[in-house]
């Protein structure tokens, strides 16, 4: 299981709908290539539908592969739907894969569960398969009632904890969501790994 993070950081309204796009194709090539998606955290954009960022868990064989495929700077060329008369045309958002920290770290996790709570059923209901890990040292602690298998829920609540203890280490300031917000900076705008063309978003290279 793996993490990634798509990004608009501080771009434009383009570029949040652009981020909301690229999780579509996405999502379609993971059912391709037979994967599990789950979106983990979403930041909502200014225009309903859009997405500022979202960070998502890839499972499956192929997820470093497709990880790979999506890597870099997205851009995309198309007339901005809000600004017709806005000269601009090009629009890059970030695909970041998630750094994690290593076994050491993690091994000092408080492991605790729960019955899942939400739409679902029944099944919810009768079943403690969410968990609610606790990283000792640093108190970060998070709930992952994503899948139904608790050994899934505990790998995920692991590599969240992973994530997050990963942005403390790069020292910046403020809450995890402005520190996402920084890597607008990343973004590279001459070399894009994907280039998707018009309203259809179709792509033209990968």
């Amino acid at each position: 299981m793996m993490l990634v993070q798509f990004s608009a950081a501080q771009g434009p309204d383009e570029c949040q709908l652009a981020v909301a796009k690229v999780l579509k194709q996405f999502l379609l090539e993971a059912v391709q290539a037979k994967l599990v998606v789950d979106v983990l955290e979403q930041e909502r954009g200014d225009k309903w539908g859009n997405y500022r960022s979202l960070l998502l868990s890839v499972d499956g064989d192929g997820a470093e592969s497709l990880i790979q495929q999506w890597e870099g700077s997205i851009q995309w060329i198309c007339t901005s739907p809000y600004r017709p008369k806005h000269l601009r045309k090009n629009w890059f958002i970030g695909v970041f894969r998630c750094a994690v920290q290593d076994g050491d770290v993690l091994s000092e996790i408080r492991f605790e569960t729960t019955r899942s709570s939400g739409p679902g059923g029944q099944h919810v209901n009768k079943t403690e398969s969410a968990v609610r890990a606790t990283h000792i040292a640093t108190g970060i602690t998070v709930k992952v009632q994503t899948e139904r298998s608790q050994h899934a829920n505990k790998r995920l609540a692991e590599l969240l904890i992973a994530h997050r203890l990963a942005c403390r280490t790069k020292e910046y300031l403020g809450a995890l969501r402005a520190e996402r917000r920084l890597q607008h900076y990343q973004i590279e705008r001459g070399s894009p790994k994907r280039i998707f063309k018009g309203e259809k978003f179709e792509c033209t290279i990968t």
